[in-house]
């Protein structure tokens, strides 16, 4: 039996995981993709504008488009 889960502290996250050099634009997308799932409020002009600064305007849109990719997936895999 499988149940749910939601990710919390997810701007928080986010903003570690951004700032962190060793993680990717590609684990970014996946940690931004639960937070879409959450039912936290996130502050996305935050998020987005550090993403924009570590990696641009382009890279933004990669992070969206990954993660957009990533929430219509299950993460039980």
């Amino acid at each position: 039996m499988c149940g749910t889960f939601e990710l919390a502290g997810c701007e928080a996250m986010l903003l570690r995981e951004i700032a962190d050099k060793k993680m990717h634009q590609r684990d970014v997308a996946k940690t931004y993709a639960l937070s879409m799932r959450s039912s936290e409020k996130v502050n996305w002009a935050r998020v987005n504008l550090a993403i924009i600064e570590r990696w641009s305007r382009s890279g933004l849109e990669r992070v969206k488009k990954m993660a957009w990719l990533e929430y219509g997936k299950e993460f039980a895999r």
